[in-house]
């Protein structure tokens, strides 16, 4: 009788568990179609019961954004909408409705998908919000003032040479994929200026730091693709969800040594008195200001912990690596495919430098004007950062159509970029167009590589003189050939934008030609 009375309560339970999961979708799915009544107005494609349109993109990168790019973000009027499962996203690609939304003071939160960045940022710039984001903002906005910028120069200059250096082993013209070796020597920039360490990653491209890094930007493309994923509950019990914990064992325990030992650093320099040795010391303050801003700050007050250095010294490593290597890896490609530009750019160069092979300077980066235009080309064309999302904290209109609160608005920067309202045949690599006489009355919304607004990005000065350097040290040492049509092209945006297979490059000697 017991036995029987343990049965009944167990399949009580049980039922009454798969009668509340029924009732928790059915909710959420009731709320949906009162949005879906509002949301239908946008343009978009068919939905799928319960499942939306995520079906559509099979939980893959690359099918992800063909179907954005493709399918999605072909509508005239630059807004578009979709919904993964129960979630809506509207998508917008016109000017006007980028800066209706980016231009917004009270809808600053960004989209769901970002909670995923929690476990490794915490509460970083990134994925912070409201007033804890706008402290963190002002605090941090000093960091990347021009003149502390200026004492990250000699350590992107050594590092760029290192780069250049590896790859002579390449300049007989054998076909090789540069992008790997870029990602190694912007991670030992990135590490150097932010922390003030070296891994040495260039030497070492199979140390755990830079597999660590590797594993964590594969563990978040997956769950990003693959929508149900993003439930904790489900991710922590997959093969990735043990890989995360690993990795961010592995780099929360490396960020806080190093912030620990340079706390150290600042107690000494408080206790010393002699001048040689405070000077030395605030000489090594100026090349990692990064962190001595945020040291400074915790000892002044006493709210700013160690865990939350923590969180902005990774957010700082987080969006300053990837983004500036496939930047310059895309401006590698398109010189390469562009010979006649390519050559504009060594002329300009070479008034520069003559062939002296000595490193940039500040005042030598201030003259890379054309240079920069092609940056800044490339960065329309390929985008670093092809999409970037806004969640609603309250409604709004854009471009006449009502969102409703809590929907999340991607701002697809790739389509953007290529729509013809605002750049005339938009396919075509054209660096002349960021000349001060053809781009003064472009609208400053059709054009967002680091978005725009309050909350654009806070690095763009420093990856701008990261891409200049290296660029320029590169360009001097070597004539660069691309081996892919643009035609041919295959992109993926995971989190940023890359080539979906290897993309092979030939280069060769300048002083031998």
């Amino acid at each position: 009788m017991l036995q029987y009375n343990n049965f009944g309560n167990v399949s009580l339970i049980i039922f009454t568990t798969i009668i509340l999961i029924v009732t928790f979708w059915i909710l959420k799915f009731i709320r949906r179609q009162k949005k879906l009544s509002v949301l239908n107005k946008i343009p978009g494609p068919k939905t799928k019961f319960l499942f939306g349109n995520a079906l559509d993109i099979q939980g893959k990168p690359k099918v992800f954004f063909d179907y954005f790019v493709n399918t999605v973000c072909t509508h005239p009027e630059g807004i578009s909408r979709i919904w993964m499962m129960h979630h809506p996203f509207v998508l917008i690609y016109g000017a006007s409705a980028v800066e209706s939304l980016l231009n917004n003071s009270k809808n600053l939160e960004k989209g769901s998908d970002y909670n995923i960045l929690h476990s490794w940022l915490g509460q970083g710039l990134i994925t912070s919000k409201g007033s804890k984001w706008h402290m963190h903002r002002k605090m941090l906005t000093p960091a990347f003032h021009f003149k502390i910028l200026e004492e990250f120069t000699d350590v992107i200059n050594q590092q760029s040479q290192k780069f250049v250096n590896k790859l002579q082993k390449y300049s007989d013209g054998t076909k090789f994929s540069i992008l790997p070796l870029i990602t190694l020597a912007t991670l030992d920039i990135i590490l150097e200026t932010a922390m003030g360490r070296s891994i040495n990653a260039q030497d070492s491209p199979e140390s755990e730091y830079v597999k660590a890094i590797h594993d964590m930007g594969d563990i978040l493309v997956t769950r990003f693709a693959r929508p149900w994923l993003q439930y904790d509950f489900i991710f922590k019990r997959t093969k990735w969800g043990k890989l995360e914990k690993e990795s961010l064992e592995f780099l929360h325990k490396f960020s806080l040594e190093t912030i620990r030992e340079r706390r150290k650093e600042h107690k000494r320099l408080k206790s010393q008195k002699e001048e040689k040795k405070e000077d030395e010391i605030l000489g090594k303050k100026k090349r990692q200001a990064f962190l001595d801003l945020l040291i400074e700050f915790s000892e002044q007050n006493e709210f700013f912990t160690e865990e939350n250095i923590r969180e902005e010294v990774d957010t700082f490593m987080f969006a300053g690596h990837d983004t500036t290597a496939v930047g310059i890896n895309w401006a590698i490609y398109l010189l390469g495919r562009h010979p006649e530009i390519q050559e504009k750019v060594y002329e300009e160069l070479e008034s520069i430098f003559g062939k002296s092979d000595r490193p940039a300077s500040s005042a030598d980066i201030r003259e890379m004007k054309y240079l920069e235009c092609c940056i800044k080309e490339t960065l329309r064309l390929l985008p670093s950062a092809p999409m970037f999302t806004r969640h609603l904290t309250e409604e709004m209109t854009i471009d006449g159509y009502e969102l409703p609160k809590g929907t999340d608005v991607i701002v697809v920067t790739f389509a953007l970029h290529r729509n013809p309202q605002h750049f005339s045949d938009p396919l075509s690599f054209q660096p002349e167009r960021f000349f001060p006489e053809n781009s003064s009355n472009r609208n400053p919304y059709s054009y967002i590589p680091f978005s725009a607004g309050p909350r654009n990005c806070i690095g763009q000065k420093f990856g701008l003189l990261e891409e200049k350097v290296i660029l320029s040290t590169f360009l001097r040492k070597y004539r660069v050939e691309s081996l892919e049509k643009f035609e041919d092209l295959k992109l993926t945006a995971d989190l940023v934008l890359r080539p979906d297979e290897k993309m092979f490059v030939k280069i060769f000697p300048r002083n031998e030609e």
